[in-house]
């Protein structure tokens, strides 16, 4: 490594990054620092703990597989090139660190709502030359999927409420988290030993106390909302079956984003309007109904994890900037309403898990009738986008419109979106 250590200290790392969410802190020292703190701390466990079989087999797979192991050897290195403190300099460092992450708890911070640690720790390697073909590799995702689910059973647990209390700096419920979290709005009993909440998944997808969101003209079919608490990100209008989705512009591509299999489905929105939002840190987390009507369709999709586009490279904002073509390459859940406004046909709700756990959950199913603002499914851990999509000639105007403020507080679920014609 004394290579990369020489050309490291020749290079001056970037110091901001466009972070969007309150996910991650903008100061790079501060993401550095902790990359260190959480590797130090992995490194402590290892003595004391065999890795996870999950964690095992991601590594043998990847020392097996000669092109992959190049690929990822070589993400790093780029990354340590460039001056930047991942905290690990190796395959097997990174497997301690994730071997870690499986049974970790994320605390309250004042710099930074939640501390992704796995996308703390990939955020350089992935946008490095040798890092696109990594996080699109499908035996690399299919492994780091096993590892995610032991995480999101860990964070299903009773050992996951380490930090839901009321001790600063960490505690979810001390002074200055409970102002950024806004908890008053939500079901909880302080009373209660972690305020009610039996493990950090409850706490993370806590739900709204009635009467928190009212249903924006609830009677006016015409009147379409948020079907989520997120701060709008793009909208789109003549979508194309099959579009150039991997570049800088990234172009909705409905056959990738419905899957090959629902190619009929997707036709059904040739020529129509996106829009898209990006859910932060303390956001609420759960789907709502953005019209009254039927489910008609109700799947996953299984996807890629932290994979960017080259198109950005280094210098924006990684997976921020990498939203609209993380609609057709991520991990989502996709449900379809046919509205009861005829004239507004098919309305298709895309949810995409971005980072971390990545887990959507869906609580509909096909034939299931729904109100404007019925729960539609959730969000586990981790950061994510959604998309509503339209048919041509649907929507006459949305609310939001671009450019659009990355400082402006999100656009609260229930509220007007669009008006349809």
């Amino acid at each position: 490594m004394a290579s990369i250590a020489s050309t490291a200290s020749a290079q001056k790392p970037r110091q901001a990054r466009r972070r969007l969410g309150g996910w991650l802190p903008e100061k790079e020292a501060a993401l550095g620092a902790f990359r260190k703190t959480l590797m130090a701390a992995a490194r402590e466990r290892a003595q004391r703990c065999q890795p996870t079989t999950v964690i095992q087999e991601f590594q043998a797979a990847v020392n097996a597989d000669a092109v992959l192991r190049m690929h990822l050897t070589r993400a790093i290195e780029e990354a340590l090139a460039e001056g930047y403190v991942l905290g690990y300099e190796s395959i097997e460092d990174l497997m301690v660190v994730m071997d870690y992450v499986t049974t970790y708890a994320p605390p309250f911070s004042e710099s930074s709502s939640i501390i992704l640690p796995l996308n703390g720790l990939l955020e350089w390697p992935m946008c490095m030359p040798g890092g696109y073909a990594v996080f699109r590799d499908p035996v690399f995702n299919r492994h780091l999927k096993r590892v995610l689910d032991v995480w999101c059973g860990f964070l299903d647990g009773p050992h996951s409420r380490a930090h839901l209390n009321a001790d600063p700096p960490s505690g979810w419920f001390s002074p200055e988290a409970l102002r950024k979290t806004g908890m008053e709005q939500f079901i909880c009993n302080p009373s209660e030993p972690y305020w009610g909440f039996a493990s950090w998944n409850d706490f993370f997808t806590r739900r709204l106390k009635a009467g928190q969101r009212p249903v924006h003209e609830k009677e006016n079919p015409k009147a379409i909302v948020s079907a989520c608490e997120a701060a709008p990100y793009s909208i789109r209008d003549d979508a194309q079956l099959r579009d150039r989705f991997w570049i800088k512009s990234q172009p909705y591509s409905l056959e990738d984003i419905f899957t090959g299999r629902e190619a009929s489905l997707a036709r059904e929105f040739i020529g129509g309007s996106v829009y898209q939002a990006y859910l932060g840190a303390c956001n609420y987390h759960r789907w709502h109904a953005p019209v009254a009507g039927r489910i008609r369709r109700a799947y996953l999709v299984d996807g890629t994890y932290y994979s960017d586009i080259e198109a950005y490279g280094e210098d924006p904002g990684g997976l921020n900037d990498s939203q609209g073509y993380s609609t057709a390459v991520a991990a989502r859940a996709i449900i379809v309403i046919d509205a009861d406004d005829a004239s507004i046909g098919a309305v298709a709700c895309v949810f995409v898990g971005m980072a971390e756990v990545s887990s959507c959950v869906i609580d509909v199913v096909p034939g299931q009738a729904v109100e404007k603002g019925d729960e539609l499914g959730y969000f586990q851990f981790g950061g994510s986008t959604y998309c509503l999509i339209f048919a041509p000639g649907v929507i006459e105007s949305f609310g939001p419109k671009p450019p659009f403020d990355d400082n402006a507080p999100p656009l609260a679920v229930n509220s007007y979106l669009a008006t349809a014609r």
